[in-house]
């Protein structure tokens, strides 16, 4: 990655953070059961940078098919780390992290290297496509946060989510159905928020990308093997899970 490309990025970012109330959002956040959503925060120019790396690891697209669960395609961290400085400078951008540390109250920090999922493209493109109800649940010792950056989003397919799903006190649910234009960000506690995406209909197309933070990145070996498979069969493939580290080593 460019130093240029980072700055550029992290320029923007900053930018982008400096201009809301970060108060009344935190609010907001905590008022929803640690969750928010901007409809189109980020700026076009730097979401257009986004579009374009997505078109480039188009060809490393890797599709699979959970029945009764999940169909699409992704793309790891591994390949972004290699094909798109532009997603990797908005997931370590500091003023980002600032904003979601804030909005939480905890300190945070981006997955270990060694996480494929940490960083990812998620391909909505065939008819059907979707994935359903479930939380981001951590495997590792510290909790994990999850933010949704929309990037092409020509589709009647959904992000439905359920606040207050954890919370015996608040029943029932309060659900959310959200389209994720180019720009728009959410974010939640992975733990807490019941969340699912909608079947996608004939010639539509929807790609976003989800970035992950932890408080705590140490894992014990027995998750770490579970996560990989999980990760190798549900997302990536087994070839990008277990050898894809060794082409970011040092990364």
């Amino acid at each position: 990655m460019s130093k240029t490309t980072t700055t550029m990025v992290a320029d923007e970012v900053e930018r982008a953070v400096a201009a809301l109330d970060l108060d009344a959002l935190k609010a907001k956040y905590w008022a929803q059961d640690e969750f928010i959503h901007l409809e189109r925060w980020l700026p076009a120019s730097l979401v257009d940078c986004m579009v374009a790396e997505v078109d480039r690891v188009r060809p490393s697209v890797h599709r699979n098919y959970i029945p009764r669960h999940k169909k699409g395609g992704s793309v790891s961290y591994y390949t972004l780390v290699e094909q798109a400085p532009t997603i990797l400078a908005v997931y370590r951008a500091p003023a980002l992290i600032r904003l979601l540390a804030h909005l939480s109250g905890r300190e945070l920090q981006p997955c270990p290297q060694t996480d494929p999922h940490s960083c990812a493209l998620y391909f909505y493109t065939e008819p059907g496509d979707h994935i359903g109800f479930h939380f981001d649940t951590s495997y590792y010792k510290g909790s994990r946060y999850t933010v949704l950056i929309g990037l092409v989003e020509r589709s009647s397919s959904r992000l439905v989510c359920q606040l207050y799903k954890a919370d015996p006190n608040r029943r029932p649910p309060v659900e959310l159905s959200l389209a994720t234009h180019p720009g728009t960000f959410v974010a939640f506690n992975g733990d807490k928020l019941w969340h699912a995406i909608t079947p996608l209909g004939e010639n539509e197309e929807r790609v976003s990308l989800t970035l992950e933070y932890v408080t705590d990145p140490s894992m014990s070996s027995l998750k770490r093997f579970y996560s990989n498979l999980k990760d190798s069969f549900a997302y990536f493939g087994l070839k990008t899970v277990f050898t894809g580290r060794v082409r970011t080593s040092g990364g």
